[in-house]
């Protein structure tokens, strides 16, 4: 191979380096058997929550991942393969493409790495239930609500008997 196209490649490598690197999570899928229909309305949903995904050789990514000393599955990067990159939310990708899965059955998940963590596919499909950050933020709330709730009413109703009493 000539030192051009070995540079080349080295340059690709770099941007899917980069690309992890700017990314919160990753997750890998494959794709064979969507119809272009399938596709692009995957693209669609990932795209209206600023996801990417990528179709890249198994090579590349295989190459991207050593240089980064990332330990992942080996079996992940067999067949064809997309990755999904997203740098803002780090369970839409794994949210989108587990709900999309149930209804495209030729799309699988196959891993990924989520927050620095390499994860198999069973864990995505977990993670993928969670709710996202406004959902979280919410319950949260709620909880912290509570208790405050909660002496509003017994204070109100402390307040609801002194005054029948002195009726």
């Amino acid at each position: 191979m000539s030192e051009q196209a070995i540079a080349k490649k080295q340059e690709e490598v770099n941007a899917i380096i980069e690309k992890i690197q700017n990314s919160k999570s990753i997750v890998v899928v494959d794709y064979l058997g969507l119809t272009v229909d399938e596709v692009t309305d995957l693209r669609k949903q990932l795209r209206d929550e600023k996801v990417q995904l990528k179709v890249i050789k198994n090579t590349m990514m295989r190459r991207a991942l050593d240089q980064l000393e990332v330990d992942y599955h080996k079996e992940v990067f067999q067949g064809p393969t997309a990755v999904a990159f997203s740098e803002e939310d780090a369970v839409a990708p794994a949210r989108i493409l587990a709900k999309f899965a149930k209804t495209a059955e030729a799309l699988e998940l196959k891993g990924g790495v989520i927050d620095g963590t390499v994860m198999t596919k069973e864990e995505i499909k977990k993670i993928a239930s969670l709710p996202n950050r406004e959902g979280l933020l919410s319950m949260l709330l709620s909880v912290l609500q509570a208790p405050v709730r909660n002496v509003a009413y017994a204070v109100k109703a402390v307040q609801e008997q002194r005054e029948e009493a002195a009726e």
